[in-house]
């Protein structure tokens, strides 16, 4: 695959991407890709490797290596690299469901686990697969697939991101007739208002969901499954439930002075932001919710670097970006050998926007929030913060971040995002259909299975598995896919 020395002959190159200061003035993505030669020489760094862990998708100390969707990802890059695009989407089109997201939005377990990361830097697969969809889009080779027959049967899908579209294109395309429920005002779930714009246009969900209506699926928005709509009713109108709602429920930060004004969950604060853009077509940007504010980020995964870039473009007047645990190291350690994940510092493009405007690293690393303090009308205005260190503890044999006396400290903050990650399933939903969650509160069902513990009710994506990657939601709608085509016809041919 590739050219057998290419990894030799050429550097590592992916998309220019637009100086952090011209970049936050807008909204708009900030790649740009290279021209068809130079990607070219990025497939032609494929190394034909024996063991292509890149598209393995394995759980390796809990940890995924390779690409969930198992990808074809050396066949693709050759294909790149010898310049055959069709071909090429041809391949990716077997295993992915939607390449347009993913190659702006994941985090590229396949680069991760390339075997070019033993003794360099990986081939820019992730680049690869934006130029095959988006080379496949302008000429025309991503068309409706609509269904020759009908089946008969009625699927209705609770949610609209990743893993309810994902199921969604999969089953309408078997021939079952789908209609998936959102409770927003637009398609997308996370997609649409948990991820910036600039990160994933909104026009690149809208051109594919255009598609998908074309195929037949039907798609209702402002409809809270649980609340305007019963089980019940559902169940009484489909052959099968589809529950993939996400893992919707923000984890809270319960210390005095949480019920001051300016404190809000970070995907409430980001869809306020995204929605204000595509009301007003991008004419109104929403300034006031953060300009000329000392911005308190609570959280150090990517929804907290989100945070960070959206309220530098909204004009902050200053940003810190809480993370509780220690600064990852530069490299790979012993105890994270290849084809692992690697647990390494990795500095993201919101980060690099607040480096450029503020002069330093938002994030403050070992440290935690235990007070916020308001002013006389009520508004949050600092917040109280303290060191942590980590500790063993005695009963649990557990190591837990504590306090580290001494340390506490108070800073200004105007305006706090809650970016602490998600606690599972939303209770009404799941006292709806009646179904079982486990300890983590996600719906429970047999390991690697996805009907849930009420008859006809299956389950996927964040809601079944807990807090993940865009990734694992297209792969686990593809899964629950096949399992409710099982379901309902007695064998699948996806």
């Amino acid at each position: 695959m590739g050219k057998p020395t290419g990894f030799l002959e050429y550097e590592r190159e992916t998309a220019r991407v637009l100086p952090p200061k011209e970049r936050i003035q807008n909204f708009r993505e900030f790649r740009i890709p290279l021209n068809k030669e130079k990607q070219k020489l990025q497939g032609a760094r494929c190394m034909a490797c024996g063991v292509p862990f890149c598209q393995a998708g394995l759980m390796i100390h809990g940890m995924a290596s390779g690409c969930p969707l198992n990808n074809l990802v050396p066949e693709t890059n050759d294909l790149v690299y010898t310049g055959n695009w069709k071909q090429a989407f041809s391949r990716l089109n077997k295993t992915h469901s939607f390449p347009e997201f993913t190659s702006r939005v994941c985090p590229a377990l396949c680069e991760a686990a390339c075997t070019c990361n033993l003794n360099g830097e990986p081939v820019a697969t992730k680049e690869n697969e934006r130029a095959i969809i988006e080379t496949a889009y302008a000429q025309g080779w991503v068309t409706p697939q609509t269904p020759r027959v009908r089946t008969g049967k009625t699927v209705a899908i609770v949610g609209s991101g990743p893993a309810g579209l994902a199921a969604a294109q999969r089953l309408n395309r078997r021939g079952h007739s789908v209609t998936v429920y959102e409770r927003s005002d637009r398609i997308g779930g996370l997609l649409r208002y948990g991820i910036p714009n600039m990160k994933l246009d909104k026009s690149v969900i809208d051109r594919r969901l255009r598609l998908m209506e074309e195929e037949g699926v039907k798609f209702v928005t402002g409809v809270n499954v649980g609340v305007d709509l019963t089980a019940e009713q559902l169940l009484k109108q489909y052959d099968r439930v589809i529950l993939a709602c996400g893992a919707s429920n923000p984890r809270n930060i319960n210390v005095p002075g949480r019920d001051a004004r300016g404190i809000y969950f970070a995907v409430d604060f980001l869809k306020q932001v995204t929605k204000t853009l595509l009301d007003s077509d991008f004419e109104k940007v929403p300034y006031e919710l953060a300009k000329n504010k000392n911005v308190l980020v609570i959280g150090g995964g990517d929804t907290g670097n989100d945070c960070v870039g959206t309220t530098i473009r909204l004009g902050a007047k200053s940003v810190t970006q809480l993370e509780m645990m220690p600064m990852p190291p530069a490299e790979r350690t012993e105890d994270n050998p290849w084809p692992e994940w690697p647990k390494v510092l990795k500095t993201d493009y919101g980060q690099e926007e607040a480096i450029a405007v503020f002069g330093h690293d938002p994030r403050v690393y070992q440290t935690t929030v235990t007070e916020f303090i308001k002013d006389k009308k009520g508004n949050v205005c600092k917040a109280r913060i303290v060191k942590l260190k980590s500790q063993k503890d005695e009963k649990t044999g557990r190591m837990n971040m504590v306090p580290v006396e001494g340390t506490e400290e108070v800073i200004p903050a105007d305006l706090v995002l809650i970016a602490a990650g998600f606690l599972g399933s939303e209770k009404y939903v799941t006292d709806a259909f009646k179904v079982k969650t486990d300890g983590r509160t996600n719906i429970e069902t047999k390991n690697g299975q996805y009907a849930t513990t009420a008859p006809r009710v299956f389950a996927a994506g964040d809601v079944r598995r807990g807090q993940s990657l865009v990734v694992w939601a297209i792969r686990e709608g593809q899964e629950v896919a096949r399992a409710v085509d099982e379901s309902l016809m007695g064998y699948s041919d996806m």
